[in-house]
Formats: C-alpha cells, structure tokens, sequence
C-alpha cells in the first residue's frame, strides 16, 4: 500500500467552509401573511417563482441536508446548494453553495419572514459571499453583483401576492 492510500495519511480536509464579509440584504414588504409568504420564500426547490433567471430547480432529498441544483436560462450557469437549517416555526432556512460557476468561490445564505401584521410581511434574503480567485470583478462589484441579483429577486415576491 502506498502513502496516498494508507488511511492513517488520510485526515479531514473538506472544502466547504464559511465565506468572511460584509451581508448583503434585500428585503421587501410583502401584502400577505407571513405564513404565506413562507409558502413562497421558505420553499427551498421553489425560487424560481420569484427568480425569473432560473430555468430549472431539481432538488434532492428532503429537509436539512437536501441539495438544490439550480440552473439558470442564459450562460450555462449552474448553482449546486445544501440546505443548511429549515424551521417553519421562526420562518427561517439558511443554505451554503457547493458548486457553482459563477464566480462565487463561497456562499451562505439565509431566507427569513417577519410578521408585520396579518396582513402584511417582510422577507428578507441575506447573503455572505467571496468571490473565486480568478474572478475578474473588484469588490464593489462583486458585491453590486450580489446586491442587484438579491434586489431583483426579492421585488418579485409581492408580486405573487398582489
């Protein structure tokens, strides 16, 4: 047996760790119960109701620890995704990408609903993100990038409920 497969060699060395910055948020007022609102947002298979850039959302498993592969209509893009918390109870998920190519090296995300009354919300997207070294954007941009994607999304949402 050589080095590379003597299990003693081996140690732990996975590649997903959590991205440092500065969150991104984008949050709308939604006409609508928190409830529904969740039915929407909280949806982890269901973006593409409200982010008009995906072609397609395959999702596998069930709850924490399920894989969302997201693809986009234009450029070939690809998003892999695990579900990292769901609780229907604090209308929140938070999810971390795997795979994607896109530019974004690292990623966590959240997705929250806040009651406002009964008849109105407020959702809230977060995004914590690192760009790829090879990725050409400045900073600035990069976050202007991740800004403007969360903003567009999100005004989708009251749409659904108007």
């Amino acid at each position: 047996m050589n080095a590379l497969n003597s299990f003693s060699s081996l140690k732990p060395d996975t590649l997903i760790t959590d991205p440092i910055g500065d969150p991104v948020t984008a949050s709308v007022t939604v006409p609508a119960k928190a409830s529904d609102v969740w039915k929407v947002v909280g949806d982890f298979g269901g973006f593409a109701q409200f982010v008009q850039a995906l072609e397609s959302t395959d999702v596998i498993g069930n709850g924490v620890g399920s894989i969302r592969h997201k693809r986009f209509k234009e450029g070939g893009f690809e998003v892999v995704e695990q579900l990292n918390s769901w609780d229907e109870e604090a209308l929140a998920m938070t999810w971390t990408t795997l795979y994607n190519n896109l530019g974004v090296g690292k990623l966590w995300a959240s997705m929250t609903v806040t009651p406002v009354s009964n008849i109105s919300s407020v959702a809230t997207w977060t995004i914590i993100a690192e760009p790829t070294t090879d990725n050409p954007m400045s900073a600035d941009e990069f976050r202007a990038f991740l800004q403007d994607f969360a903003d567009v999304a999100m005004s989708n949402v009251p749409k659904l409920f108007s």
